[in-house]
């Protein structure tokens, strides 16, 4: 098939009006020349350099096997660099794939889409290391890029070199991103509503700033001493922390399977931990300074009135990808720093917020932490709660998140959703949030998978709003599902009110 046309699974009405759209002045219709592989390195693109455009073929070592297809390198402006796959029997859609953690190299986790026609793109939203402490202090256009321009500067070109390519606009553009990548996409759809027509974000990472103090608060708690060499938990204490939660609400959905259904409505009451005598760890009890740092984790950070983070919820304590590398840390598992906590929320505070390498986590004084973020918080933060522009063009939004992750608390996200659900009533005609029991940040012991992009295809496409999905997972060589509803919060909760008096464990 001429790769100028889109593949046939398009419906005819929609390719009669591509083809109107780009019928000449005497009124007969044709599609647009298309620019071949070989000669996208030559077109003219502001602030826009083709570095190679090289026509792939099955077999020949790239890392979309199966169908052929031009590989476009480039970078934009100064040094956003970015990768797009255009597949020679394109099926019209375009998606764009976000980045975890800080990024750094160019991330398109979409590749293999590729091959069922899409055509993908990937950015390094302008750096190449990973690490803050190499590209970001006073490196303000870095910053930014890394915020919230990266993304949109790349979806807008791509667009663009799609166009050349096949002669014709892509019908339907959407962007998948988890973590951080997740914060990107919630970036881009208050940001840029019109880049995309569909966007998913998993355990979206949107209130960098506010997770960052958060992990700051439970350092300090965590690692009382200012070495980062020792926590004050152990695998002992999180192995009885775990027990005791599944033993008071593991049965409550009527199933016992070391899964909580529904952290939020979990009774357990941090304060009958049992305590230490006279102060002396053990396995089976906690210390005043460990219940301090279990109370750091689950309760909110609140400052002058104001809620920074609403905590973490019950599950996920003693998983092997649980607390220990998130939260609790032991050597080796973030280079210099002992868990992703303290390298996430120690890097952002100095290379991202204050520009100061030699901050200092353990004195910090949260007093000042609303006039300390601040300006970071423009443009890292994705927490407006005005999506009106996104639903006035008719744009879809799915959220997912895992109940038991220890890195981006589902909490954070459901207080933004209330929040947003309070400002506009009809949130559903454009978002739908679903929450995975039992699942972390990363596979746990729920069913994690559903096929996104489907769902959120027959959203945009067909007008087909998701109810139901189905969650599955391999385990122990059989497939496990479950059913997941779209969220509904309480009619009783109230943003503003929700997570402060829901966590209220002080």
């Amino acid at each position: 098939m001429n790769r100028c046309f889109f593949r046939k699974e398009l419906s005819t009405g929609l390719l009669l009006a591509v083809v109107s759209l780009l019928a000449n002045q005497s009124g007969r219709a044709q599609i647009a020349a298309c620019v071949p592989c070989e000669q996208m390195q030559h077109l003219h693109l502001p602030e826009v350099t083709i570095h190679t455009a090289t026509l792939v073929e099955p077999g020949e070592g790239d890392p979309v096997p199966g169908r052929p297809h031009c590989r476009v390198l480039g970078v934009i402006g100064r040094e956003i660099q970015f990768e797009l796959l255009l597949p020679s029997d394109f099926n019209g859609r375009f998606v764009m794939s976000g980045g975890g953690g800080f990024v750094g190299g160019v991330s398109n986790g979409l590749r293999g889409l590729t091959d069922g026609g899409y055509a993908t793109a990937g950015t390094d939203v302008g750096h190449a290391e990973p690490d803050p402490s190499k590209w970001a202090t006073f490196q303000m256009e870095r910053q930014l890029n890394f915020g919230h321009m990266g993304i949109h500067r790349t979806a807008v070109v791509c667009k663009n070199l799609i166009a050349r390519y096949y002669g014709a606009d892509a019908a339907y553009s959407y962007f998948f991103g988890a973590s951080r990548g997740g914060g990107q996409a919630l970036m881009e759809a208050q940001r840029y509503p019109e880049d995309f027509d569909g966007i998913i974000a998993g355990a979206p990472a949107f209130n960098w700033t506010g997770f960052s103090a958060k992990f700051i608060q439970i350092a300090q708690k965590m690692y009382p001493d200012g070495k980062l060499d020792k926590p004050v938990l152990g695998d002992e204490q999180l192995a009885l922390l775990q027990s005791r939660i599944l033993e008071a609400c593991d049965e409550r959905d009527g199933i016992r399977d070391s899964i909580l259904s529904d952290p939020e409505g979990c009774p357990f009451d941090i304060e009958t931990l049992p305590m230490c005598g006279a102060g002396a760890p053990g396995p089976d009890c906690f210390t005043e300074a460990q219940l301090d740092a279990i109370r750091a984790v689950y309760t909110p950070l609140v400052v002058d009135g104001q809620l920074i983070h609403p905590g973490f919820p019950f599950g996920g304590e003693a998983e092997p990808n649980g607390w220990r590398p998130w939260i609790v840390g032991e050597k080796g598992t973030a280079g210099a720093y002992p868990s992703l906590h303290t390298y996430f929320g120690i890097e952002t505070f100095r290379h991202l917020i204050f520009n100061d390498p030699e901050w200092d986590y353990a004195t910090y004084d949260f007093r000042n932490l609303i006039r300390d973020i601040r300006y970071a918080s423009h443009y890292l933060d994705a927490t407006s709660t005005d999506y009106s522009a996104f639903k006035a063009r008719g744009g879809k939004l799915l959220i997912w998140h895992g109940w038991a992750d220890p890195a981006v608390s589902a909490l954070d996200m459901l207080h933004h959703y209330r929040a947003v659900r309070a400002a506009d009533p009809d949130v559903d005609e454009y978002i739908r949030v679903y929450l995975l029991p039992g699942v972390l940040h990363g596979p746990g012991r729920g069913p994690d998978h559903v096929d996104w992009l489907t769902v959120m295809r027959n959203w945009v496409e067909n007008g087909n709003a998701p109810g139901e999905v189905v969650a599955s997972k391999r385990l122990d060589g059989r497939t496990v599902t479950r059913a997941i509803r779209p969220y509904a919060p309480p009619a009783e909760v109230t943003p503003g009110s929700d997570i402060p008096a829901m966590r209220n464990r002080q």
